[in-house]
């Protein structure tokens, strides 16, 4: 639903002045790092305890450091118009997300995507997270609908295969013919919103 966040923290390592990959590497290479990650993830530790955590490895201020690094993520307007139309359509619509925590930044809130949503599913809240197979059977409990009868996107291919074991279609979110993609599988109309670049239609803020 939102812009890649590797555009954003990579603006914000420049910002820092820090190497431009000192995000991803510090959330997915390094050991700590990625421990206090999955903590945030699973509901374990607040979005608060993770900045200073994280702020304190990459020798930054932690005030507010997840929304610095997400200031300039965006929802993409395609996505944007896929989930109203099919909603209109009585498609329920759902959310599943690893969570960012949500204060002081609430990804869903600033993006302005959490009111398109019928059914919201948080890693945090759960104390589970994706590619955790049990995370994608709640959805589809919350939901009231079989596998066969669901679509899932993202843009994490580590992602996919729980989903397909349920019998769910699934789309990898990598590029901006995603939304044309997903709404031909439903049956409705392509998305006429186009201002995006080629890498801005993926899922998962």
């Amino acid at each position: 639903m939102s812009t890649p966040i590797g555009q954003s923290s990579r603006a914000w390592c420049a910002r820092e002045g820090l190497p431009a990959d000192t995000w991803r590497s510090t959330l997915e290479d390094d050991p700590v790092g990625r421990a206090l990650y999955v903590e945030l993830e699973l509901g374990r530790m607040s979005q608060e305890e993770w900045n200073r955590g994280t702020a304190a490895i990459m020798g930054v201020e932690p005030d507010n450091l997840m929304g610095r690094a997400h200031a300039k993520v965006r929802a993409v307007p395609a996505m944007v118009e896929l989930a109203r139309a099919a909603r209109n359509a009585g498609i329920v619509v759902a959310l599943l997300s690893n969570s960012y925590g949500l204060a002081p930044y609430n990804p869903y809130v600033e993006t302005g995507v959490w009111d398109l949503f019928d059914v919201r599913v948080i890693s945090g809240d759960e104390g589970i997270a994706k590619p955790e197979p049990a995370i994608y059977q709640c959805t589809l409990d919350r939901m009231g609908l079989a596998g066969s009868e669901c679509i899932f996107v993202d843009d994490h291919r580590r992602n996919l295969p729980p989903a397909e074991s349920l019998g769910i279609t699934t789309v990898h979110a990598d590029g901006p013919e995603t939304a044309s993609r997903v709404a031909r599988l439903l049956e409705l109309e392509a998305p006429r919103s186009s201002a995006m670049t080629p890498d801005e239609a993926t899922t998962g803020v």
